[in-house]
């Protein structure tokens, strides 16, 4: 028997006919809702992408090494051929257009050459300029010295100065006994300079004066670009700086104070205000009386400010330990002293110098002009050499994969068997890439090599990839024939 229309099927609610229609409506203005909202928002129903994967070098083991201590290396490993090296470093150690790539291997233990490619010609070095800079710092000063900033008493009480002592990593915070950047820090030193005002009975408001003059000479070096300077490559350079001559530790390109010493003291000044003492506007430079010490912060030692300009390649931090190795030399604190004083350093390291064009120490200079046979030298003195106080450097050196401005590099499969093993100073300019460090082949024995390349085309990916995929080749290689 048929249903009439209108009426009930068996099996259906009475209240369907009711709510069918509102149902379907709410369920179309949902729709039209979420399809509004998706363009208004496009990631709003979208589902997130995976992350990329981790390489397994970065990951955490699951377990721990079995060896509870790291072995020396075996002195009877056996050393490459050099035929062989070649033979690989010849397939990858090739230019990405126009231009050359020198370079040198040479076994560490022995400084036997196993691969030579214009290892004699000078070359612009870019950032390795910096190796040269970090074993004569701790030659000249040694790993342990640490930089002093004072805060000074004058002839006047209520005069106080604030006095470089080289340190350019003072923190704008309290003092942090464990950092390299902030380990002396402004707040901490003005806590101690308002006490030692009140105890001395100075209740007035204080004139605050900067002394910078520890560093002599230009404070910006003629012979780099301004385009650099502008871009915050580096900075004037002074005998105190915040952060390294930086507004902000986190901020590490753009613009950057062009007068670090007045710009600390007028951040000190803030803190003295901070400390209950009431302070007189402006920051004017000038002398205070050196016995006569109200406070004092000392830096991190000088290894730790190495390591720290190896593995982040500080330009404005090489030149200040260049001007420091210079007054320990015996030299003016200015940028020929710091040259000259890197050049003597060298010297008693028994590394050749007659060749080498020094413009600064940091790198950022296209007259530099330095061998690849004399970067390998300086990375064997490093590693092998008898000066032990140089081995303070090999935590700086970027490791390939990791750490520094190697952490980027070496996660594709031609360079992944360096990852973790190279362990390298980078350098980079316009139409310049260096790469030197040192690294254990696959037999055991540790090798250093410099590779230059100059005249490059700029931006070139492949550059780089060749030099990191020529040192990977070194970690893998036994290379006996």
């Amino acid at each position: 028997m048929g249903v009439k229309n209108g009426g009930a099927r068996k099996g259906d609610s009475p209240a369907w006919g009711r709510f069918t229609w509102p149902v379907l409506l709410t369920t179309v203005l949902l729709c039209l809702g979420a399809v509004v909202a998706t363009g208004m928002f496009p990631g709003l129903l979208s589902v997130p992408k995976p992350p990329a994967p981790v390489p397994v070098w970065q990951k955490v083991p699951d377990r721990l090494s079995e060896v509870n201590s790291v072995l020396p290396l075996d002195a009877r490993a056996p050393l490459p051929v050099p035929a062989q090296v070649a033979k690989l470093l010849d397939a990858t150690l090739k230019p990405d257009g126009a231009g050359s790539i020198s370079g040198v291997v040479l076994d560490a233990s022995t400084g036997q050459v196993l691969f030579d490619r214009d290892a004699n010609a000078n070359r612009i070095p870019a950032s390795n300029m910096k190796l040269l800079t970090a074993v004569a710092a701790l030659k000249a000063l040694g790993p342990e010295s640490r930089f002093t900033t004072r805060v000074l008493a004058s002839d006047d009480p209520s005069t106080v100065v604030l006095t470089g002592g080289g340190d350019v990593l003072l923190g704008s915070g309290a003092s942090e006994p464990t950092a390299v950047l902030g380990r002396a820090g402004l707040a901490s030193l003005a806590a101690d300079t308002a006490a030692a005002l009140a105890a001395a009975g100075v209740t007035g408001p204080v004139t605050l004066r900067v002394d910078d003059s520890l560093f002599t000479g230009a404070p910006l070096n003629p012979a780099w670009s301004l385009d650099d300077v502008a871009a915050g490559e580096t900075a004037p350079l002074f005998s105190l700086a915040l952060n390294s001559g930086r507004y902000s530790p986190d901020v590490l390109t753009g613009p950057r104070p062009q007068d670090s010493a007045i710009t600390t003291a007028q951040a000190f000044a803030e803190q003295l205000a901070a400390a209950g003492v009431a302070v007189t506007p402006g920051v004017e430079r000038g002398k205070g009386l050196p016995a006569k010490v109200l406070a004092a912060a000392e830096s991190a030692t000088v290894s730790e400010q190495v390591d720290l300009m190896l593995e982040s390649s500080d330009n404005f931090l090489a030149e200040a330990l260049g001007r420091m190795t210079a007054l320990a030399s015996g030299q003016a604190g200015t940028y020929d002293g710091a040259t000259a004083a890197v050049r003597q350093r060298l010297g008693e390291l028994g590394i050749a110098t007659d060749s080498m064009q020094l413009a600064d120490v940091s790198g950022l200079a296209l007259e530099n002009q330095v061998t690849a046979h004399q970067f390998a030298e300086v990375v064997r003195a490093i590693t092998s050499g008898p000066d032990l106080a140089l081995r303070t450097a090999l935590d700086g050196f970027p490791v390939a994969g990791l750490t520094g401005t190697l952490d980027d590099r070496y996660l594709d499969a031609g360079t992944s068997e360096g990852a973790g093993l190279v362990r390298a100073k980078t350098g980079t300019l316009n139409t310049v890439i260096a790469l030197s460090g040192y690294v254990v082949d696959a037999d055991g024995r540790l090798l250093v090599f410099s590779f230059i390349g100059n005249g490059l085309d700029p931006g070139a990916a492949g550059n780089k990839v060749a030099m990191d995929r020529s040192a990977s080749v070194l970690a893998a290689c036994g290379c006996r024939g």
